[in-house]
Formats: structure tokens, sequence, C-alpha cells
């Protein structure tokens, strides 16, 4: 049988042999093409584009409030204003949801231990946080003064734009 096989595989090889060497002429065409592409002109090669330098740009209006914060109604703040003495606590620790603007943060429920109300508080890394009447939060010194089931009312000490300071409500509802 190994003899037979061998019998079978040069009678293959030689057909393909005579199929390939039949076709001289596509071969022929084949063969004029190559020559005409190597033998073409070398082209040329555009040049680069001109760099343009990068300037930087400093961004002035950091303190200043946010585009997408409510603005202050400063004749409404002042009826608000119970006294000039309205001011932020700079020297107490700040609190870690104090970093957080408050339109990032979201209440994600409440919870009761010893007749104290905590509220769950998330914020823009998935990060869970327990808040109570008391506590700071957002950047605004934002005090809690009350929590209920749907909401957490708090009070912001901004800045009033004629060099004090004043109260602004603030709210963090409950998403459903």
């Amino acid at each position: 049988m190994n003899k037979f096989n061998r019998y079978i595989g040069l009678v293959l090889t030689v057909f393909f042999i005579a199929g390939c060497s039949g076709n001289n002429e596509a071969m022929l065409e084949v063969q004029n093409y190559v020559n005409q592409v190597v033998n073409r002109p070398p082209g040329q090669i555009a040049p680069s584009p001109e760099m343009i330098s990068y300037e930087a740009f400093t961004y002035s209006a950091a303190s200043l409030r946010g585009p997408f914060e409510i603005p202050v109604d400063v004749s409404l703040a002042n009826l608000r204003q119970q006294s000039e003495n309205i001011q932020p606590d700079l020297n107490r620790p700040t609190e870690p949801l104090e970093v957080f603007q408050i339109g990032t943060l979201q209440m994600r429920g409440i919870m009761s231990r010893n007749n104290i109300i905590w509220a769950l508080v998330q914020d823009e890394n998935n990060n869970l946080h327990y808040v109570k009447e008391g506590s700071y939060m957002g950047r605004n010194h934002g005090r809690v003064i009350s929590i209920s089931e749907t909401q957490i009312d708090l009070i912001e000490i901004v800045p009033s734009g004629a060099g004090g300071w004043i109260e602004r409500p603030q709210t963090i509802s409950s998403i459903e």
C-alpha cells in the first residue's frame, strides 16, 4: 500500500505541474505588470504639517460660583441674613463629604439608632456615608439641619458678593 500512495502522489504532482506550466500567457502578463511597477519613478512624499504650539490656559474663575449652581439673589439673601456675624467656622475639622459639590451627592435612605436619625448619602465615587443633624457636607460649609424620609435639609454659608457671607438653604432629595 505504501507503493500505491507514492504512485498516487507522483501522478498528482505531474498533473499539477502540467496544469501550471500550460498557461504561459498569464504568467507573462503578471511578469510584465511587476516590471512596470518596479520601473516607475519614485513619488514624492508630502512634507509633514507644521506643528502649532500649544498655549496653556489659566482658569481664573475657579473661586467664582459654578455655572450649574443656583445663583444667589442678593436682595432675598439680605432678608435672610439675620446678623452681620455670619461666617463659616474655618477652624473646625472638615468632614469627608465637604470635598464634594452638593449636586453630586445623593440621598439613598435613612436609618435610626438610639433615637438619632442617620441619612445614607452616596458621593460621586459611589461610596456611602452616614450623616446626622449637625454634620457638614458640600463645598460651601453646608450644615445638616433636618433629615426626613424624603430629603436632607441643610444651610450653606456662601459669599455674598459684597465681602460678607450669607446663609442659603439647600436640599438633597431621596432617589426613588
